[in-house]
């Protein structure tokens, strides 16, 4: 199936996205996109094996959130070269390697940009820091299981989530299966 074309025009402009419209063909109304940036999400594991989150202030959402460590892919950067800054910016660690697990969209309906979910074992704190620590970001240091994470009202970014399942699929997590006693 050949996907149909249509122009479109931006109406609404930010430092941080821009939204485009473009009428489809057959269509009376404007179909509306987002186009920003790539983000990473990294899914970073200490020697322990413990899943490594970060708490903040989310004005969208308008509370405290869990989440994975994330930022956005800035110019002239590599996907790569961002989740590496972003892990030190946020939880103040580093990591030998970096393994691209998956990208994904956040939303195919509106969003042009794209997720890269990096997976990251062993990682240490940052003897010295490659970049400075982000106000407002604190580190937390997921000890218990990960449905105890899942099941957390503070866990509930689909992004974050989304990682989460694809380091499931790819066996670098294990979900645990939950016991009943009869």
């Amino acid at each position: 199936m050949t996907p149909p074309r249509s122009e479109s025009e931006m109406v609404f402009s930010t430092p941080w996205f821009q939204v485009f419209a473009a009428q489809p063909p057959g269509s009376d109304r404007p179909q509306y996109t987002i186009r920003s940036c790539d983000f990473v999400l990294i899914l970073a594991l200490n020697a322990d094996g413990h899943l490594l989150l970060v708490r903040q202030f989310r004005h969208g959402a308008n509370r405290f959130t869990l989440e994975l460590p994330a930022g956005h892919v800035d110019a002239g950067e590599t996907p790569e070269e961002s989740a590496r800054k972003e892990l030190c910016e946020e939880t103040g660690h580093e990591a030998d390697a970096l393994e691209l697990l998956c990208t994904f969209s956040a939303s195919t309906a509106r969003f042009t940009n794209r997720i890269w979910v990096y997976f990251a074992a062993n990682v240490r704190p940052a003897i010295r820091p490659s970049h400075e620590r982000e106000a407002g970001v604190e580190c937390i240091i997921h000890r218990d299981s990960l449905q105890s994470l899942l099941a957390n009202p503070e866990f509930f970014a689909a992004s974050s989530w989304g990682a989460l399942m694809a380091a499931v699929a790819a066996g670098k997590l294990k979900l645990q299966p939950v016991c009943q006693q009869i």
